[in-house]
Order: structure tokens, then C-alpha cells, then sequence
């Protein structure tokens, strides 16, 4: 069993940035992991994923902007969020596919205007 950890989020202002981690409690090296958003009364949302051989993808409301990478000797998937917006407000998942998917607890992020 995988488990997942999310730290990072909070309340910035439009423009600002911030950075969300993700540790797992095992290694994934050999796991593709990435990140979901969901906002109030929206479906959960894929914002960033990245593959074991690091390529990556992102939607194009957040290309440009959002960075995702891993740490393989640390456990740990980051999301780099910067120019962020108030659309941007919403819960942020981690997730690691293995033998199924395992999903973090969420953080929040909130972006004022």
C-alpha cells in the first residue's frame, strides 16, 4: 500500500506562485505520478503528469505555467505553479499509478483576485 502526502498549498495572490509536494512513503521510481485539481461543483481535472522516463503533459490552461517534476531520491513529485489565477482555485491530488491508482488527501489552493 502506497501512501501519498501533499503539502504546499495556500492562499496566494493572482500573479503569485506557489509550490506543491507530494511524498510518497515508497519508491516510485518505476511509477508515471502527476496531479488533479478539483474545484466546487467541477469535475476533478488532470493539471500535470509525469512519466517514469520524466515526459511530461499539461492541459492548456495550465501549459506555460505549471512545472511538474520528481525527486526519485527523495520520494517526492513537485508542481511548480507560478502566474497563478483565481480559476486555479481548487483542491490539488497527487496521484501514483501502480497497480491501480493511489490518490493523496488534497491541499488546497486559493488564489485571489
Amino acid at each position: 500500500q502506497v501512501q501519498l502526502v501533499e503539502s504546499g498549498g495556500g492562499l496566494v495572490q493572482a500573479g503569485g506562485s506557489l509550490r506543491l509536494s507530494c511524498a510518497a512513503s515508497s519508491s516510485f521510481t518505476l511509477y508515471a505520478m502527476g496531479w488533479y485539481r478539483q474545484a466546487p461543483g467541477k469535475q476533478r481535472e488532470l493539471v500535470a503528469g509525469i512519466t517514469t522516463f520524466d515526459s511530461t503533459n499539461y492541459p492548456e490552461s495550465v501549459k506555460g505555467r505549471f512545472t511538474i517534476s520528481r525527486d526519485n531520491a527523495k520520494n517526492t513529485v513537485y508542481l511548480q505553479m507560478n502566474s497563478l489565477k483565481p480559476e486555479d482555485t481548487a483542491v490539488y491530488y497527487c496521484y501514483l499509478d501502480s497497480v491501480g491508482r493511489y490518490w493523496g488527501q488534497g491541499t488546497q489552493v486559493t488564489v485571489s483576485s
